[in-house]
């Protein structure tokens, strides 16, 4: 399986169908009303005049389908989910969905110790206190391998930086 078609997962079902719902409902009185008054139109094979109806509000599906992707996204995360969707929704132009892209959370990862899911960036396992990643002896602040001094309080660095349990 593909990364986008687990990306795809994401997005809640009912995201589809109100999306499927909503483009339906607009287009298929366009196509059964709008489409045959017009003279000119009229003319047209049915093929021609279901792209003119059906065609323009095509983009209906992708866009509730990404306010979906974050909902379900956002919820995955452990982030503020109702709000991230409200503002995907109400923010114009996309602009609500552009920001959430940009500001979202890493994805929380396992505990070694628990299995709990945990935010990235945290040291210490908040349900069971096991060290998630080296830190500093000094001040236990996070660390990464091959650094030679720790950025927060300037302690050097064991060759192999000790994990604290």
């Amino acid at each position: 399986m593909s990364r986008f078609t687990q990306e795809l997962r994401v997005v809640p079902r009912i995201a589809w169908i109100i999306g499927a719902v909503i483009y339906l409902g607009a287009t298929t009185p366009l196509f059964l009303f709008a489409i045959h008054t017009d003279p000119e139109l009229r003319k047209w094979p049915l093929g021609g005049q279901a792209l003119v109806a059906y065609g323009p509000l095509l983009f209906i599906i992708p866009l509730i389908g990404l306010i979906g992707y974050v909902y379900g996204d956002a919820k995955r995360r452990r982030m503020r989910y109702v709000m991230w969707t409200w503002l995907a929704i109400l923010v114009p132009d996309m602009i609500g969905i552009i920001l959430y892209f940009i500001l979202r959370d890493p994805l929380p990862k396992p505990c070694p110790g628990c299995g709990n899911l945990v935010k990235a960036g945290f040291v210490f396992c908040p349900h069971c206190g096991a060290s998630l990643q080296p830190s500093c002896p000094n001040c236990g602040r996070a660390v990464e391998l091959g650094w030679a001094n720790c950025p927060n309080c300037g302690q050097q660095q064991p060759s192999k930086p000790q994990r604290m349990a």
